[in-house]
């Protein structure tokens, strides 16, 4: 997945920290949906999150759950403080799938 940070070198630097050590809340939201394994790289601006999940997973299930849970609505309300939509980004999208055009 895909998305954009707002292209400032103080907000990115918060953005990072905050990232050291994630609320414990979402963690376990994370994990409940059934994400194995979540990295999040960034280039410049630009953030890439590879996640490994449950053969189950679902995105649909996962925005369900996340829309119930106040802790998680807390915490993205503060992240979209340092983040932007890709320029295609239909409104209200934030992380947007990436097509896999290669595999080694």
């Amino acid at each position: 997945m895909a998305l954009d940070l707002i292209d400032d070198e103080q907000l990115i630097r918060e953005y990072e920290k905050h990232h050291e050590k994630i609320w414990p809340e979402i963690t376990a939201s994370i994990k409940s949906a059934g994400v194995l394994d979540m990295e999040i790289y960034r280039l410049s601006n630009r953030l890439f999150m590879i996640m490994e999940t449950e053969d189950d997973f679902s995105f649909g299930a996962k925005a369900k759950a996340d829309e119930a849970n106040q802790k998680v609505q807390e915490w993205e309300a503060l992240m979209w403080k340092y983040q932007q939509a890709l320029p295609m980004a239909k409104p209200g999208e934030k992380w947007l799938l990436m097509d896999k055009i290669f595999a080694l």
